[in-house]
């Protein structure tokens, strides 16, 4: 069988680890690059993070360092949630290996040139690296065969502003940029992972699994679980392993929608929303697919085989 090329651009986090993890377990997508933005926490964070799960993992997939903030404007980070390293700051001995030379967003453009026409592209992260990759070579959209993103709040109730989720709002210039450039992009958002909720007790069960991986992850993520529970209640909520579950297996998906959907740039209250024209309104093109249901057990078993895999 001939592996699907996976190319994932991620600020880890937390749970962004948990779908790297979830991606390297995938026998039917063959991970190529890691491309690295800053976001959750800073670039030289989020680089070592990458670079970490892959030692656990025991995969050799080249991270690549790409942007060091926003384009345009400073954005607050996410810190208080992951760690100040974006890992629990539980102090976890650095991998052996270091990123490569070439900068993320040229990474990009030559994965995209290696396997044209079959690239799945999965964004995690702030989409600064894509961002600045469309505008090195515009033509970028036409190789990517797939372009899932996790990011956005479709009817506005954001986790970072009153009216934005956090990928976005980071960088709204960047996702203004990408929502513009591609013709189809699949939208995996904070509303959606609210209503895929992992129930504390359950996750703390798949973790007590005996594999390098869950011992770590149990680690790691132990700061952000404590946190959610103490402010959200019963349930964990991991919006890239919702987004990774999705884009390894679209066939999960139970409820989607087509719509039009903008980047607020200027708006005092609503800086970095994502604007569905619900009721198609501006007559531009239903460019983008918003997942708002997916399969419950599908996602749990996918979350658990990655925690378990040995």
């Amino acid at each position: 069988m001939t592996k699907i090329p996976l190319l994932i651009d991620t600020d880890p986090g937390v749970d962004d680890a948990l779908a790297l993890l979830m991606a390297f377990n995938d026998a039917r997508h063959e991970v190529v690059g890691l491309t690295i933005t800053a976001g959750n926490v800073g670039l030289r964070h989020t680089v070592a993070n990458a670079l970490k799960v892959c030692e656990v993992a025991g995969v050799g997939v080249p991270v690549f360092a790409g942007c060091t903030g926003p384009l345009l404007h400073a954005a607050p980070d996410a810190a208080y949630v992951h760690g100040e390293d974006g890992f629990g700051d539980v102090g976890y001995e650095p991998a052996r290996r270091q990123a490569e030379a070439e900068h993320a967003a040229l990474a990009i453009l030559r994965l995209s040139h290696e396997h044209a026409g079959r690239l799945l592209l999965v964004a995690l992260g702030p989409l600064t690296n894509i961002a600045l990759a469309l505008k090195l070579d515009p033509t970028l959209p036409e190789r990517v065969a797939r372009i899932v993103v996790m990011g956005g709040a479709v009817t506005a109730h954001g986790n970072i502003t009153p009216a934005a989720e956090f990928n976005i709002y980071f960088d709204p210039e960047a996702a203004h940029i990408v929502f513009t450039s591609f013709p189809r992009i699949e939208l995996v958002d904070w509303e959606a992972t609210l209503a895929h909720g992992l129930l504390h007790q359950k996750v703390v069960g798949w973790l007590q699994a005996d594999s390098e991986r869950a011992r770590f992850y149990e680690r790691v993520s132990r700061k952000t679980r404590e946190w959610s529970e103490d402010r959200r209640g019963d349930y964990w909520h991991s919006a890239d392993g919702l987004a990774m579950a999705y884009a390894l297996e679209p066939e999960g998906a139970l409820e989607q929608v087509d719509r039009p959907v903008a980047v607020e740039l200027e708006g005092r209250q609503g800086r970095g929303a994502t604007v569905v024209d619900w009721q198609r309104h501006t007559g531009r093109p239903d460019h983008v697919r918003i997942t708002l249901r997916y399969d419950q057990a599908r996602f749990e078993r996918l979350v658990q085989a990655a925690l378990a895999a040995a």
